[in-house]
């Protein structure tokens, strides 16, 4: 388990918005204290949880102008270059470098779908064009590409990745890839970003978590990782038991599925909980609304993140 400066909790921060759809600075403020306050060791931004494909370019740079603002240096900050092909990812990865951040995130091209060799090229070009570390974003739900192990080491032996952030469902793979890493000397930082896996990931030698989950509660992944860290994998297993329940909350919803169903019921978690003013989304997705929120105040009420008694909030409050 690596102590470098890319390691432990670093939640890929959730945006809040107003009910016109743009950033609600202040809960922003509220919400990245809160999980800086609780321990956190880095936090991602523009990543999947920050809705990043649904942004325009100048409001990317007004969320990661605020996010710098806000952070003020106290932990790394990781940011997104999200975009379809290699020189669009280029021109994110410029435009981001502006700011005072520590490393960058990019998946693989998810347009013009190639082949392995193309996926290499892509990546080492951004290599070649950025100042800072990169990590590949293992997203194949989202880019329609899974990256293969050895790509991924070949890269990270090579210099051109730091690290990884594996969001492929494909605990498999990842495993196989922690054990390639030890073998060569640990070139790459590997954080794993399933909310319900984090013990087996750091029981195999992950060196953190991305957990979205982590915007709702920071202070459960944050003692599994010290834990982890002291040897205690019993209450690591306590902890994601716990967070494998509360992540139920995205299981149970009626009215949408995928980015709606997850970022949309972390967010309404948030506003539930006083965090976010409102539950909004970026179109064209919708905020839950009805029997979903009453869904999700529920999974927060029994698993100690509200008080039983209390009242769910509404829209206009």
């Amino acid at each position: 388990m690596d102590q470098s400066k890319f390691s432990g909790v670093i939640p890929p921060v959730i945006i809040p918005l107003k009910g016109d759809r743009s950033l609600d600075v202040p809960a922003f403020e509220k919400s990245i204290n809160r999980m800086i306050d609780a321990g956190v060791h880095g936090l991602f931004f523009l990543g999947s949880s920050g809705e990043v494909a649904f942004l325009t370019n100048d409001e990317r740079m007004d969320v990661l102008r605020e996010a710098v603002a806000i952070v003020d240096k106290r932990v790394p900050i990781l940011c997104g270059i999200i975009d379809m092909e290699t020189m669009r990812v280029i021109d994110q990865a410029k435009r981001a470098q502006q700011f005072p951040i520590d490393a960058l995130v990019a998946t693989a091209p998810f347009y013009a779908l190639g082949g392995p060799n193309e996926v290499e090229r892509h990546f080492r070009a951004i290599h070649d064009n950025i100042d800072l570390p990169l990590f590949a974003y293992d997203l194949p739900v989202s880019v329609h590409t899974k990256l293969d192990p050895e790509l991924i080491m070949r890269l990270g032996k090579d210099g051109v990745l730091q690290g990884v952030k594996d969001s492929s469902g494909d605990d498999v793979s990842f495993r196989w890839l922690m054990i390639e890493n030890e073998d060569a000397g640990h070139p790459l930082q590997l954080l794993t970003g399933h909310e319900v896996c984090v013990d087996g990931a750091l029981l195999g030698g992950a060196d953190g978590s991305v957990p979205g989950l982590a915007n709702i509660d920071p202070y459960s992944y944050v003692e599994q990782w010290n834990a982890a860290k002291a040897g205690d994998w019993e209450r690591v297993s306590e902890l994601q038991d716990h967070l494998a329940r509360l992540m139920m909350m995205t299981r149970f919803i009626k009215a949408t599925v995928g980015f709606g169903a997850g970022v949309g019921a972390f967010k309404t978690a948030l506003w539930q909980m006083g965090v976010f003013n409102t539950n909004q989304m970026r179109e064209p997705v919708s905020a839950l609304t009805g029997e979903d929120v009453r869904t999700i105040v529920n999974v927060l009420r029994s698993n100690g993140l509200l008080p039983t008694d209390a009242r769910m909030r509404q829209p206009w409050e």
